[in-house]
């Protein structure tokens, strides 16, 4: 098994246009390279919109080089970008950016959603793509909570979403350019069960609400578990009732360099970015 190498925490709270409150578990300017590939996530709520609410979420804005993931929990958002993908992703649904060459987008609360208001929570997720692919044309991909296969854990323990990689012979429907897991996971309290991921392979959880054992080490929300890279699979032991994610996959073995919306391999190529931005190329 997979050992504990440290958990990460970070209780800065912001706000991303109207999105509010989001926590910043992890960016690649605290990290870098150690949890290749992947590189930000943000924990969005949970929060409660009013009904008949005038906010609206985040106005269009680029990226280049790397794909976002979006899990939405609770709420309705509506995406619109510049190569024609959108559309409505509600509870359990899961949007899938792939920006690589470019692209513009925004990201709202549906209208529905705004006249009615409720509760709201998200995980957007940024997964880094290697060289080869970051000028690749863009792609989305919506994947709606009925696409997802769900995985039943044996006595009742709780349940498994596959949303990328394989878990218990189950594929999940994303498409991804690297080989990637993403598992989003409820057990209940007092079980313990094994999640598969290869020697060598970045391995992380994130706990949304409940409470996680690894070794003798007990991680609380919003804490993040970063497991050493060698061996293969992780042992998860709820302390409670737990929601959380499970993120593994294949390191990307390039450096990277990355400012604001823009992820690139050189300092020249981000750059290169901002004026492309600037000059109309993006969409």
């Amino acid at each position: 098994m997979k050992t504990l190498a440290f958990i990460h925490r970070n209780d800065t709270r912001f706000a991303v246009g109207d999105f509010s409150p989001v926590l910043s578990v992890f960016s690649h300017y605290e990290l870098g390279n150690t949890i290749s590939p992947f590189l930000l996530l943000d924990h969005i709520g949970p929060g409660h919109l009013a009904p008949l609410s005038t906010k609206k979420g985040v106005d269009e804005h680029p990226h280049r080089g790397f794909e976002t993931v979006t899990i939405v929990y609770k709420g309705e958002v509506e995406h619109k970008d510049s190569k024609g993908g959108g559309g409505i992703i509600r509870g359990g649904d899961v949007q899938w950016m792939t920006a690589a060459a470019g692209i513009t987008h925004r990201e709202f609360f549906s209208e529905e959603f705004r006249k009615q208001g409720g509760d709201f929570e998200m995980i957007q997720l940024w997964v880094n793509l290697p060289a080869r692919d970051k000028l690749s044309a863009p792609h989305y991909q919506s994947l709606t909570s009925e696409q997802i296969p769900v995985v039943e854990l044996p006595d009742d323990m709780g349940s498994v979403r596959v949303i990328a990689g394989q878990f218990d012979g189950e594929s999940g429907p994303a498409k991804t350019h690297t080989r990637i897991n993403i598992l989003d996971v409820r057990m209940k309290a007092g079980q313990s069960t094994v999640f598969p991921t290869e020697a060598g392979d970045t391995a992380i959880v994130y706990l949304l609400s409940g409470q996680l054992q690894f070794d003798t080490e007990n991680m609380d929300a919003a804490g993040m578990a970063v497991m050493g890279n060698q061996n293969a699979d992780i042992e998860v032991k709820t302390l409670a009732d737990s929601r959380f994610l499970v993120l593994s996959g294949e390191p990307i073995n390039e450096p990277f360099f990355g400012r604001g919306p823009f992820i690139m391999n050189t300092f020249e190529e981000i750059l290169e970015a901002f004026e492309d931005f600037k000059n109309g190329k993006l969409g």
